[in-house]
């Protein structure tokens, strides 16, 4: 039998429901629910009878929470301080989605197109409803860049809209690749290095240098689940800078 390395990423029915129309349970809903039970079960963890003194569990968790702090501040300034939890919680929810996708026989729900989009989506209508909120019919002369003239506003407006509008493209493409080609590499390298293992022989040794990648990538892949949710959250606080400041 010949495997794909996309196997993987397959989205399997674990049972549907007849509401109104079909209702199907995935492997999807299964890891996003499970990882909002891993984030809650960690924290409840960390901080339970935390201390002036904290434990190194208790630091870890301080040290997130400085970390998204310090970030918002950053790019929002004291602005920013009403915004924390959102911030916070996108960026823990993600980062734990993809430390998860790294564990065998596990599924990784940032590696689906549909699941970074919506994600993504929600932020851009949640960011455009706070910039109207706060400013109104004002809002729109984020597409006219400040200083230019009037009589090139037929032809600025159009670039800056479409360039807003690919800010969900931006974000969710770029967290659905990498997660994506970083499994789907792993998945190749591991199948050729357990393939001349099988073989015996000469291969025996060969494999070494397969598994040797393996495992180097796996670190970078560790990293990267950690920068992903990074520059996730980093253009998410760029994007809510422009929301409340404008230009």
């Amino acid at each position: 039998m010949i495997f794909s390395p996309l196997e993987q990423f397959e989205i399997i029915p674990l049972f549907s429901l007849i509401i109104g129309s079909k209702f199907a349970f995935t492997n999807s809903s299964l890891f996003v629910f499970l990882t909002i039970f891993i984030i809650m079960c960690y924290f409840q963890f960390t901080t339970y009878k935390s201390t002036i003194i904290p434990n190194r569990w208790q630091t870890i968790s301080e040290m997130l929470f400085e970390f998204i702090q310090n970030m918002i501040f950053e790019s929002l300034g004291t602005k920013g301080a009403r915004f924390f939890p959102f911030i916070f919680t996108t960026f823990i929810f993600i980062f734990f989605c993809n430390l998860l996708g790294m564990i065998p026989y596990t599924f990784t729900v940032t590696s689906h197109l549909i699941f970074t989009f919506s994600l993504g989506m929600m932020t851009f209508v949640g960011l455009n409803i706070i910039g109207l909120k706060r400013h109104g019919l004002h809002f729109f002369s984020l597409f006219l860049p400040p200083g230019a003239p009037l009589a090139l506003a037929p032809l600025l407006v159009p670039i800056e809209l479409i360039s807003y509008v690919f800010r969900v493209v931006a974000l969710s493409v770029r967290l659905f690749a990498n997660m994506m080609a970083g499994h789907t590499l792993l998945k190749i390298l591991a199948t050729f290095g357990w393939k001349m293992l099988a073989a015996g022989g000469i291969f025996f040794i060969i494999q070494l240098f397969p598994l040797a990648v393996i495992i180097a990538i796996t670190g970078l892949e560790l990293a990267i689940a950690f920068l992903q949710a990074y520059v996730w959250t980093t253009l998410t606080c760029l994007y809510l800078s422009d929301a409340i400041n404008l230009h």
